[in-house]
């Protein structure tokens, strides 16, 4: 089976074939962070006409790349959800066109099960069950992962992503969007005793997130500074610092708390933020000490992507309908409400 994987669910257009035999066969990506760096974050309509424009070129990319027509196809995946509305039909709308067009089924998926899954496509030792520390600009969770479609959300944030934490913190330290990875290079330079923020709701149990609180103590800080001296850049690096050691600090007792309750020795980390060094380093020293493992999918696998999209359709084609006219998409989708695949 070789199927088609369209992700549109934010500010990247991602296109990938994956094929039940020979795994993934071609995947490429368009980055939208030149058009939204100019505003500090990703404009929906803006990230909707991108879509529209690069996802046909880049189907002709993979096909072109992987000598495959579309009429070898089998299958049609899209990202349904969650995600911006205007980006999601933008996919939507092309990839149930081109089944349409081909004579092809066609299945929405949820982009976080994407993510949560794209680990096994490289590394088939990630076996169920597992925790997935899911975090990206739009989401932070930790699930109880069973298998394919069977998923407990242990916690989640309560306000901001962590992702939009650091392009927050980011654009009050004046600096460029994604806040992710120039955060990062900054805290290098940073003195880890300057500043001491808050690791939030670390003091009380349970596993939820809450990252608006610790993004006001960065404006706070930054904003004293301001009161009396320049914001040079020393104290930039090292806001960033003090900034990403709590984050990182969060996540890994949130992580070993979920490892805990669950009894799980696998713990899968998806989604952009999983790329921060910081974060693999602190993941990586506490599942040392608590005899865990810990996973990551490929790097370029680890931001939004069309690969992910595919392979979650593999494991789902069971679901796949024939393409129609009309379609939906869901903005807001819980991981709860999925269902294991239909076989």
């Amino acid at each position: 089976m070789i199927v088609l994987g369209i992700e549109t669910s934010c500010d990247d257009t991602g296109v990938a074939l994956y094929c039940s035999k020979r795994g993934l066969l071609a995947h490429t990506l368009f980055s939208q962070v030149d058009t939204h760096q100019l505003y500090g974050g990703v404009v929906p309509e803006l990230a909707a006409r991108d879509h529209t424009r690069k996802v046909i070129p880049l189907v002709d990319t993979v096909l072109c790349e992987a000598g495959v027509t579309g009429e070898q196809l089998d299958l049609v995946a899209y990202t349904r959800g969650p995600g911006l509305a205007g980006a999601l039909l933008a996919g939507a709308a092309v990839a149930r066109s081109l089944a349409y067009g081909w004579g092809l089924p066609a299945l929405g998926i949820h982009h976080m099960e994407g993510h949560l899954l794209a680990v096994l496509l490289d590394d088939k030792e990630a076996s169920f069950p597992f925790v997935a520390l899911l975090v990206s600009g739009g989401h932070t969770q930790l699930v109880d992962v069973r298998g394919v479609g069977d998923y407990r959300i242990l916690g989640k944030t309560l306000d901001d992503a962590v992702g939009e934490a650091f392009d927050k913190t980011a654009k009050m330290l004046g600096l460029e969007y994604p806040g992710g990875p120039v955060i990062e290079r900054w805290a290098r330079q940073g003195d880890s005793s300057r500043f001491k923020f808050p690791r939030p709701m670390t003091d009380r149990p349970g596993c939820d997130f809450s990252f608006s609180g610790l993004k006001t103590f960065a404006l706070n800080t930054v904003q004293a500074w301001r009161q009396e001296h320049e914001l040079d850049d020393q104290t930039i690096a090292d806001v960033a610092y003090a900034f990403q050691h709590a984050v990182v600090e969060t996540l890994v007792i949130k992580c070993r708390r979920a490892l805990e309750a669950t009894g799980y020795k696998r713990l899968v980390v998806a989604g952009g933020v999983g790329a921060n060094s910081a974060l693999r380093a602190g993941l990586g020293e506490m599942v040392g000490t608590c005899g865990a493992e810990l996973f990551y999918p490929p790097m370029e696998l680890c931001t939004d992507n069309g690969a992910m999209i595919a392979y979650a359709g593999f494991l789902r084609a069971g679901e796949a309908s024939a393409a129609e006219e009309g379609f939906d998409v869901q903005p807001r989708w819980s991981m709860e409400e999925l269902a294991p695949p239909v076989v």
